[in-house]
């Protein structure tokens, strides 16, 4: 194989997958391309809403005219929501679902090998409901297109925990510890594509962080579909229920990890023993960033949503974050404009909500109606009309835009702890380097620095686009002091340093 590529759609349980797969890919021996030099392109694919779906057909109709001889293995959730319809277009080789997207390099391998997918081993299940009625139900039914598919119920063989983790082309990359989730939100279809809740064993996890740590890292993300919910499916062990919070208590026991970062995490799911560690390792080991999806402010829309919190219980696990980590915190949250029935009362309470609450930043989505969910009867009943989703949308938008940067000019002129990123080459032509604080704000530093090292820096002002601008500083209780003492100074441009 010349080469691959991964494009990478979606959340960060997501994109920890395509990474588990370019990092087997790798492991084999094979280098990572641009989708035009790429003889085999993996696209994992997100399908939490209709524009999701229309981003992935785009990429992949793009990609054949771009590279016609390439062989495209489509997988993710769209792959295990609609298979057939993506093994339809031109240039897919192979949809390989979330129920087995442990095997999606060993069919990419097989498709650059021999130029066509592996046959199924005997043992796949059929795929039954999720073909159309009176189609052939099994695992790899062919199409027009000749496609291989790969897609059943089971999601036996989902999880791709076995990749090593190092410091490469993330320099924070994600361990998914957590697959699926059985929380049956109105408007979400992950319970289809993803499977019922399922975790990975302690002992992978502490193995996988021992690892990363030994490969040189330093930041590490922990992320799940519900990520919150991880431990609830396994054993007992010595007598205790295995839960979250134990677990993130154990890598700090149990490693030396310098830097954990914690992705979303459902309001219910912030319990006492993790706001705890909030408190006690927030800010030294602990990442000061907190995501607590939202998705409404008012208690009639998250009643419809079938959300399992009220907004005086999200209200409440803020204020006991905040007082945990102090106001450095930086939270995030998903907010949703235009569900069914949502009135602009109702709606006014969203905005009353974000209005009162500190947040750094928000994702926003309008409601999308997803097949086979809820969300879709309800749509089909009460539906809001496109241009007051259109008017809603942007109310939040500038309310987000306000509140980031209130949250961001904050920090302007006091010191925080960043880790290096890769720097994109505009970064590079202007003599900067691109870092992530621990309170998860984006910084401009200048000067340039390699990826994968922390520094203490001094937020200096915010640039055009919003983010920090910054220089390392030299402070002895800084992490990484002894290996930026020892860079070649040639390295350190004149003027960078704040003394």
């Amino acid at each position: 194989m010349r080469g691959f590529h991964v494009e990478h759609f979606g959340c960060r349980a997501a994109r920890a997958d395509g990474e588990a797969i370019e990092g087997r890919l790798r492991s084999a021996g094979h280098s990572l391309r641009q989708p035009s030099e790429a003889d085999v392109i993996i696209v994992n694919t997100c399908s939490v809403t209709a524009e999701a779906d229309r981003a992935a057909r785009a990429f992949i109709r793009r990609t054949h005219r771009l590279n016609p001889e390439a062989r495209i293995v489509v997988t993710g959730c769209y792959a295990q929501r609609a298979p057939v319809e993506l093994a339809q277009m031109a240039g897919v080789a192979a949809v390989v679902g979330n129920s087995h997207k442990a095997m999606a390099p060993e069919i990419a391998l097989g498709l650059a090998r021999h130029g066509a997918a592996p046959q199924s081993p005997p043992q796949l299940v059929p795929v039954g409901s999720l073909f159309a009625p009176g189609a052939p139900n099994s695992a790899t039914r062919p199409t027009q297109n000749r496609a291989s598919i790969w897609v059943d119920d089971h999601f036996a063989h989902s999880f791709l925990e076995e990749t090593p983790l190092a410091p490469g082309t993330q320099t924070r990359p994600n361990l998914k510890i957590q697959e699926g989730c059985g929380n049956r939100c109105t408007f979400c279809v992950i319970p289809q594509t993803r499977g019922p809740s399922k975790s990975l064993p302690a002992a992978t996890v502490l193995r996988q962080v021992e690892g990363f740590v030994a490969a040189g890292g330093h930041e590490l993300v922990l992320s799940g579909i519900n990520l919150g919910r991880w431990g609830r499916d396994l054993p007992v062990d010595d007598g205790a229920a295995a839960s979250f919070s134990r677990l993130v208590r154990a890598i700090f026991e149990r490693t030396a990890l310098p830097r954990l970062r914690l992705s979303s995490i459902e309001p219910m799911d912030w319990d006492a023993e993790l706001i705890g560690l909030m408190s006690e390792f927030g800010g030294t080991r602990l990442a000061r960033h907190a995501h607590l999806p939202l998705q409404s402010g008012s208690d009639a829309v998250l009643r419809r949503m079938h959300r399992r919190y009220r907004p005086w219980h999200y209200v409440a696990k803020i204020e006991a974050l905040m007082r945990a980590a102090g106001p450095e915190l930086t939270l995030g949250a998903d907010v949703m404009a235009g569900f069914p029935g949502e009135t602009d009362p109702e709606f006014e309470e969203t905005l009353e909500l974000v209005q009162a609450l500190p947040f750094g930043y928000l994702h926003l989505f309008p409601f999308s109606p997803r097949p086979a969910t809820r969300g879709w009867t309800l749509h089909a009943e009460t539906p809001v009309a496109q241009e007051t989703v259109a008017e809603r949308m942007a109310a939040l938008r500038a309310l987000a835009e306000e509140k980031s940067r209130m949250h961001r000019t904050r920090f302007v002129g006091r010191e925080l702890e960043a880790i290096t990123l890769h720097s994109p080459p505009e970064f590079a032509s202007r003599a900067r380097t691109a870092a992530l604080t621990e309170n998860f704000l984006p910084v401009e530093l200048e000067g340039q620095y390699t990826a994968n090292r922390l520094l203490r820096v001094r937020v200096t002002g915010l640039n055009a686009e919003g983010a920090l601008e910054g220089c390392p500083v030299l402070r002895s209780s800084a992490p990484g002091l002894e290996e930026f003492r020892a860079q070649p100074k040639p390295q350190l441009p004149s003027g960078t340093l704040c003394w």
